[in-house]
């Protein structure tokens, strides 16, 4: 079950058929900046929609250029963050095969494009006695890299159930006061909470897409699995990041948190719940958003098959390490 503080929501039998489908609406994007919709209901601690049977595409849907979009972090051989290459210092490739960059911003050097971010906390018995740390490093965190009047963030916390805790907000008083409400107790249902903050909120919002997960990773509630939960990351353009925590005597999942990070050009982060590693991590984080480039091609291959297609992006010059997300998948003819 998830909902918020002023009710619940059961994923419903029709529901779960499309999960199972793969029914997904594909995350494309348009040349030019974007910024964060203005439907996204900034302060509100309401209830995610109910799942609801995906619509039928707008005739203008196809009038669309489709565009792939990648964002992504360029490093040195000692790893430290390289942000002054240009459009002409990059190739991307999708399944081998050489593309035309169309689109291009190097968000270090003052881009505009928004970020809209989900914060999902794992408040699950197994890591119940860690929360106070978590809350007040995430607290600092989000002080820190939201820009006021331009960046958005949302909390949710996971347990057996998944809760929205706080609505899209920019206001740290009230995102100080959804975490500060946190309590621990329950299983874990790492899956939906990824799927459902995806689905139900990310994937209608435009920007830079950032999931941010504290977890032991080890689901064991979950209704949707974790390839459908992952499929929807991917297909809606969001990066997730990972901070691995761990309750004493309890069994953890890291590589799940990994996987997720890798697959969506994220990071992840092992604190084993100290202090200094969780304000590390979360600095980390922080500095990776900073320091983002992003680029979209539209694809060679037009073939409207939902197959999904692995990307790469090279730096033309030696001794860089890009990291990026590992691919997408293509729209399905309707």
């Amino acid at each position: 079950m998830f909902g918020s503080r002023t009710g619940k929501f059961k994923i419903s039998a029709m529901t779960k058929l499309f999960i199972l489908l793969g029914v997904l609406v594909p995350a494309w994007i348009s040349i030019g900046p974007v910024s964060v919709s203005a439907e996204s209901p900034a302060g509100k601690n309401s209830a995610f929609p109910s799942f609801q049977v995906p619509p039928e595409p707008q005739a203008n849907y196809k009038a669309q250029v489709n565009m792939v979009n990648i964002v992504f972090t360029v490093t040195d051989s000692k790893g430290a963050f390289v942000n002054s290459l240009a459009e002409q210092d990059f190739e991307v490739f999708e399944n081998g095969a050489p593309q035309s960059i169309l689109y291009f911003n190097n968000y270090s050097k003052g881009g505009e494009i928004s970020i809209t971010m989900a914060l999902l906390v794992d408040t699950s018995g197994s890591v119940k006695d860690k929360l106070g740390l978590e809350i007040d490093t995430a607290l600092e965190f989000l002080r820190n890299v939201l820009r006021p009047q331009k960046d958005l963030a949302m909390i949710l916390q996971f347990s057996s159930e998944v809760e929205l805790v706080q609505d899209f907000t920019d206001n740290l008083k009230l995102l100080e006061k959804g975490l500060s409400s946190l309590r621990g107790g329950g299983g874990t249902s790492l899956y939906d909470a990824i799927f459902l903050a995806v689905n139900e909120k990310l994937r209608h919002e435009a920007g830079r897409k950032v999931i941010v997960i504290l977890s032991d990773g080890a689901d064991n509630q979950s209704k949707v699995k974790k390839e459908e939960a992952l499929q929807a990351s991917q297909r809606a353009d969001v990066l997730i990041y990972g901070i691995g925590v761990r309750g004493a005597g309890y069994p953890a999942d890291f590589g799940v948190l990994k996987q997720f990070a890798r697959d969506t050009g994220g990071r992840f982060f092992l604190a084993k719940v100290r202090l200094a590693e969780l304000q590390q991590a979360f600095r980390e984080i922080n500095q990776d958003l900073k320091n983002q480039y992003a680029l979209a091609y539209s694809p060679t291959n037009t073939k409207m098959d939902g197959t999904f297609r692995r990307t790469e992006v090279k730096a033309r010059r030696k001794g860089f390490n890009v990291k990026s997300r590992t691919g997408y998948f293509a729209p399905e003819e309707k």
